[in-house]
């Protein structure tokens, strides 16, 4: 299923029409992750919208999207594949199967990789935060992203019709080894100057008045300036212009920022350093 998108400004407007705003750079990573059939990398704090990437592109694609969420443990059997067991134990006890055919594609329950290979282009697979599993299971992926095939011992290599387009992202909880890297494409995901997380939130909360917008999309540019632990991520932001609309807030003021606070920042020490500098961080209107 080729691309219809010819160039990253195409892709930028598509993706824009379903409310995921991207910039030049993003657009030209997925435009050549597409044209190259290569995986794309994308790394960033959290909260800056590298899931959100993957479930836009499969919209925008028309494509369904297959999820790989990993984790400290995670095994090739858990993403892969599993057997039907049940199954092969009806059919060996009932006589219909003898034991040294029950290890057949027949009798497979397919994971998120081999939904994902076997769909080819007609998904787009998300391997979310991957730093989160182990070097083993990093190492096991090697084949799937240069080869789009696997191998299962019972059967053999099952490779992908078609491509999928494989979106991996990553918080840097840890370093990625080389070889995945030497693998993909690459795109750092920043959070958002104050411009675009305007047009953000003027696309995913349109009830927030464009003044309120405006005013939170400045301020927290300014709040992620400080040293923080955690620093807000997109959706917090959202989630903070939508509380300061419910209570009533026509522009921001420091006495409903420091109200609202906690749908911004989300942990104890961080409220405190925000608070401490509140009437810098977020001024009061002349």
């Amino acid at each position: 299923m080729p691309s219809s998108f010819r160039s990253p400004a195409e892709i930028a407007e598509g993706l824009e029409g379903i409310g995921y705003l991207a910039d030049d750079a993003l657009a030209m990573a997925v435009h050549l992750a597409l044209g190259l059939d290569r995986p794309l990398l994308l790394e960033g704090a959290n909260g800056v919208g590298k899931t959100e990437v993957a479930s836009a592109l499969a919209q925008l694609l028309g494509r369904d999207l297959v999820r790989l969420q990993c984790y400290e443990g995670l095994d090739a059997t858990q993403a892969l594949y599993d057997w039907h067991y049940a199954r092969q134990l009806l059919d060996v006890r009932g006589g219909s199967s003898s034991s040294a055919d029950v290890f057949t594609r027949d009798y497979l329950l397919p994971r998120p990789l081999l939904t994902a290979l076997e769909a080819g282009d007609r998904a787009v697979l998300l391997i979310d935060e991957i730093d989160r599993a182990d070097d083993e299971f990093e190492a096991f992926l090697l084949e799937l992203l240069s080869d789009f095939a696997v191998t299962i011992p019972e059967i053999g290599r099952v490779a992908a019709p078609s491509p999928p387009l494989v979106v991996l992202t990553s918080n840097r909880t840890r370093d990625l080894h080389t070889a995945l890297r030497r693998r993909c494409l690459y795109h750092w995901v920043a959070h958002p100057g104050a411009e675009r997380e305007y047009r953000i939130l003027r696309a995913r909360a349109p009830h927030v008045a464009p003044e309120l917008a405006r005013q939170v999309a400045d301020s927290v540019a300014r709040i992620r300036a400080v040293v923080l632990g955690s620093p807000p991520g997109v959706g917090e932001t959202i989630d903070w212009a939508s509380a300061l609309a419910m209570v009533g807030s026509a522009t921001l003021s420091p006495q409903d920022a420091a109200a609202t606070l906690s749908a911004l920042i989300k942990d104890v020490d961080d409220q405190q350093r925000v608070a401490e500098r509140m009437a810098d961080l977020v001024p009061s209107a002349p």
